[in-house]
């Protein structure tokens, strides 16, 4: 998946090194990585290794890779390579011999079609699992994937960065603006051809809004215009949530929020660090900091999303999924 301009940084800064590990870190861990055709691979395993008293280190990984798709074909096999030589990961050659040597792991494949497939696997094993975005390629096989972890009893979680974004996470709570009554989340909107429009690089403005909005999505309507690809949510408790994707030029505010008592925006853009110290947590405790469902409401919105734009822009209700 291509940077697109974004600044996606590596916020080691903002978690100073603490020399006695956290209460939560009470084992060493070792991870390993599924794809490595995304930049978040040297990204996350630098962010990681640059905590030791997290006791987690990412230990092997397996390449995986999507021929028919240039973003992961083009660089799977760079990453491998960059994290073997300046991290000492090693490389497999199948999921299975990555499971013999690792207690947790990180699906990183920027393809969501192979994602079940390669859930499927690690559930079975049981190792806690961390799906990259997005969950999947299509809302049958996020359903799946949250089915088989049920019945394997092992949990997972998948998110975008956004969601750790401190000044976006605190509009669920304390938007400042009195009663929240409407919040927008932006991102750019970049598609690639084998999933739906929102899930190649929308859904960081939808994570972004799911953040602050939570789920209770009951139906959503999509607009094209010009620049500006906007999917407008209403929720059951009367709620606006609007995704506001930006095809060329600068996407920020990542949320905006407005209320009784006026509106708020936030003022930081992408940053990796603190997914990345929840990863670390999660494999640590087993809790996942995100409820599966709500991840996939998130599926279902930009399902539905879809549906709109080839209705012409209708109202579509997420209960047509659900029945």
């Amino acid at each position: 998946m291509k940077d697109v301009g974004i600044v996606l940084a590596v916020s080691v800064g903002s978690m100073a090194f603490a020399a006695q590990s956290p209460e939560w870190a009470s084992r060493e861990i070792k991870a390993g990585i599924i794809g490595t055709d995304t930049s978040h691979v040297p990204a996350f395993t630098a962010a990681i290794h640059a905590h030791p008293e997290w006791r987690v280190r990412v230990v092997a990984a397996f390449p995986g890779g999507s021929p028919d798709l240039p973003d992961s074909r083009d660089r799977v096999q760079g990453y491998a390579k960059e994290i073997h030589d300046k991290h000492g990961v090693e490389t497999v050659d199948s999921i299975e011999a990555l499971l013999g040597k690792v207690d947790a792991v990180m699906i990183e494949s920027v393809d969501g079609r192979p994602h079940l497939k390669q859930a499927e696997p690690v559930f079975k094993a049981k190792k806690r699992l961390f799906i990259d975005k997005p969950l999947a390629a299509s809302l049958q096989d996020a359903r799946e994937i949250l089915r088989i972890s049920k019945e394997a009893g092992v949990p997972f979680f998948s998110s975008s960065c956004v969601r750790f974004q401190p000044d976006v996470a605190k509009f669920r709570t304390t938007p400042g603006v009195g009663k929240l009554l409407k919040a927008q989340g932006s991102s750019p909107i970049h598609m690639e051809p084998h999933h739906p429009d929102l899930f190649w690089y929308g859904i960081h403005g939808v994570e972004a809004l799911y953040t602050v909005m939570g789920p209770g999505c009951v139906s959503v309507s999509r607009k094209v215009e010009g620049n500006f690809d906007t999917t407008t949510g209403k929720w059951g408790d009367g709620r606006i949530g609007i995704f506001r994707g930006v095809k060329e030029g600068d996407h920020k505010p990542l949320a905006r929020v407005w209320g009784t008592d006026g509106e708020a925006q936030s003022t930081v853009d992408y940053d990796y660090g603190g997914l990345v110290e929840a990863i670390a947590r999660f494999f640590h405790t087993g809790q996942p900091p995100i409820d599966p469902q709500e991840t996939l409401e998130i599926i279902e919105f930009m399902t539905a999303a879809q549906l709109s734009k080839e209705r012409g822009g209708a109202e579509v209700k997420l209960d047509e999924f659900r029945k």
